[in-house]
């Protein structure tokens, strides 16, 4: 049966549009004003905003497997808070072991994630290691959808060298792909974190004084040039400050193509979270680490004036309880990661829309339409338009709410939003044509498909 969602306002690529939208299988049929009703399912959407299926562009779920540190938040779990929340597609990191292939992190994220998942979801390809027969495997990722990529420049397990990131650059870039990069010096933070302890200082609040705003403005800066000596265009994950931002900026202005992603974390919390009483700035500690309120700031109004591109949860889940806890000795040694993937478009909409700094077209562009560009999946995801797969959004502007750990689909034992009070709330969404979600509960689980991506689109 068709279903016909009538007089919402669309969020369509051009701009919001007030219309019917009917959908016939698992696509977009038809879109235009009074669309008859014969054979269709009807959902009156008076009221309501309509957006294409949000796209979470950095997740980290079941990491660490079998580990005392493993995520609380699986497959099972992950991917069904992200539909609850309006999340139809989520990109998560692959990574393989040290010497091992890429085929090997495909062959056991796909274990992982194939017939588990509640929404879409694709894979980035962490590079640890680089050698002609990795880069030969782009060729055989590319074939199985894969057509992004990340490297790191902290941690000793993960980081390469920066001669090993402009090959990367490079090869990824010559296959029409792009490449991320975690941006803090990983030599930097190493000395910071030996600096604290030599300082006597074991908390949380000692994280983000291991690793500030300097360690991530210069990785940003050296893989700004990296990118540029490439002549590729370069992707930021997870920026966090000013003045890696500025960097940003300063970059553009000489004609550099890049793009960037932030979370909400960075545009709702700020670093008196680890002045909390007793262990509980534990909660928060991740990487990077929250910011002062002037990098808050910062980043909002980066955003405000276009100058982000999508905005990600990296959400990396740990339990409070015997997980995060395994550091309350030693700070370096609680796990890195905070929750998200549920709230993410409830948060923007509540801090962005409803108070007037961004746009509900603007909000569309950051979860879906541009996320679905960079990455390979555009027009198919990320719009409202004829052809386009019906993962959609019906969100109801006017409902209130407030976030706690009680209610979430989230299966961590906390949420670090606890008590943020919502505007709006994800009323329906539609999966592959089918409701997925009604009366803002999900219905229907273990749907999502595998979604193979193209070259990137890129703009600007």
């Amino acid at each position: 049966m068709s279903i016909l969602i009538q007089n919402g306002t669309l969020i369509c690529p051009e701009g919001p549009v007030k219309a019917d939208l009917r959908v016939e299988g698992d696509k977009i049929a038809q879109i235009g004003p009074s669309l008859p009703t014969g054979g269709c399912r009807v959902i009156d959407a008076s009221g309501k905003l309509i957006f294409p299926g949000f796209i979470d562009t950095h997740t980290h779920l079941e990491m660490n497997k079998g580990k005392p540190n493993e995520t609380a938040d699986g497959w099972a779990s992950g991917t069904l808070a992200a539909l609850a929340g309006g999340t139809t597609t989520v990109l998560d990191f692959a990574e393989p072991e040290r010497g091992a292939s890429l085929a090997s992190a495909l062959e056991t994220w796909h274990g992982r994630a194939d017939g588990v998942a509640s929404c879409h979801y694709g894979f980035h390809m962490t590079v640890k290691d680089w050698s002609p027969d990795i880069r030969a495997e782009l060729a055989d990722m590319e074939r199985a959808g894969i057509t992004s990529y990340k490297i790191y420049f902290a941690y000793d397990n993960l980081r390469v060298s920066d001669g090993t990131a402009l090959e990367v650059v490079r090869a990824v870039g010559e296959r029409g792909g792009i490449v991320g990069c975690h941006c803090e010096n990983g030599d930097l933070v190493t000395a910071g974190i030996e600096a604290q302890k030599a300082a006597g200082n074991l908390g949380p609040s000692a994280h983000p004084l291991s690793r500030p705003a300097v360690v991530e403005a210069e990785a940003v800066g050296r893989w700004l040039a990296i990118g540029e000596l490439a002549g590729y265009p370069v992707n930021i994950v997870h920026l966090s400050t000013g003045r890696g931002l500025d960097a940003v900026r300063a970059a553009r202005a000489r004609g550099q193509k890049l793009y960037v992603e932030t979370c909400p974390q960075y545009l709702l919390l700020d670093d008196g979270k680890y002045q909390l009483p007793g262990f509980e700035g534990a909660k928060f500690v991740l990487s990077p680490p929250l910011r002062g309120r002037e990098d808050v700031e910062a980043l909002w109004a980066g955003l405000e004036a276009g100058e982000i591109d999508t905005i990600g949860t990296d959400h990396c889940s740990f339990h409070f309880k015997g997980v995060k806890e395994l550091g309350r000795e030693d700070f370096s040694k609680i796990p890195n990661g905070i929750p998200g993937v549920e709230h993410r478009p409830i948060l923007l909409y509540t801090a962005g829309v409803a108070a007037g700094r961004i746009s509900a077209h603007r909000m569309m562009k950051l979860l879906s339409e541009q996320p679905a560009r960079l990455f390979g999946m555009y027009p198919r995801k990320g719009a409202l338009a004829v052809g386009s797969d019906a993962d959609i959004v019906i969100f109801d502007p006017d409902d209130t709410g407030c976030i706690t750990a009680a209610a979430q689909y989230q299966a961590v034992d906390y949420t670090p939003y606890e008590g943020f009070e919502t505007r709006g709330r994800v009323e329906t969404v539609l999966l592959s044509g089918e409701a997925a979600v009604e009366d803002g509960r999900v219905v229907k689980t273990g749907r999502g498909r595998f979604v193979r991506r193209g070259p990137s689109q890129f703009w600007r």
